[in-house]
């Protein structure tokens, strides 16, 4: 199944940073607990890679990937790891061609239709557009269908369980959600069980969305 297959299927991408290794790796269970299969660890969480390695190893059924990539040296680091696609909040045609030379999906940020499309043609697969709330949320995603329609696009920063099947249903082929996800709340009490149902309850209402 391709990248772009994958997406269609599952919607929603869970983006996990964390402080400690263990937080990391009982927020992914949390998740997955619920039915998400696509799992996104900020390379900036604590042990990024070798949690990345660990959930690789257990998780054989989901795809596991990372965020938050900054530069080239994070990028060879990530893969190393076994990231199985890389998120950056920012276009760089070396990172691009790099990962893509190998197969792995390499999604850059932007957030104009001049950066959009700027990362497109340099060969991105897709294109996260981020922080979608400041300039519209799904109105915007909608807005951009119109010229852009070819490019699959992922919106993220500020998506939640009430909007993400308003971006899905303006154009969006899958949505990104963190800490909408894992409230602190939660977080600090250790109530997975609430972040599973979370969840779930996102699966669900994108249910007859996915393809």
């Amino acid at each position: 199944m391709t990248w772009l297959q994958v997406l269609k299927q599952h919607r929603a991408i869970a983006v996990i940073r964390a402080s400690e290794r263990q937080l990391g790796y009982q927020m992914a269970m949390a998740v997955v607990s619920g039915g998400m299969e696509i799992i996104e660890i900020t390379w900036n969480s604590a042990e990024a890679g070798s949690l990345i390695a660990q959930l690789r190893l257990e998780l054989p059924h989901c795809w596991i990937g990372t965020g938050t990539i900054l530069n080239m040296h994070h990028l060879k680091d990530a893969i190393a790891t076994g990231a199985q696609f890389l998120f950056a909040p920012h276009v760089d045609p070396n990172m691009i061609t790099y990962a893509q030379s190998l197969g792995i999906p390499m999604i850059p940020g932007a957030l104009t239709p001049t950066e959009i499309v700027t990362a497109w043609n340099m060969g991105a697969s897709c294109v996260k557009v981020f922080p979608i709330m400041t300039v519209g949320g799904a109105n915007y995603i909608n807005y951009l269908q119109g010229p852009l329609r070819e490019i699959p696009l992922i919106p993220t920063g500020g998506v939640d369980l009430d909007n993400a099947r308003e971006f899905i249903q303006a154009g969006a082929i899958a949505v990104g959600l963190g800490g909408q996800l894992f409230p602190q709340t939660c977080i600090r009490s250790r109530n997975w069980p609430s972040i599973s149902n979370m969840a779930r309850k996102l699966i669900n209402r994108l249910e007859d969305t996915r393809k």
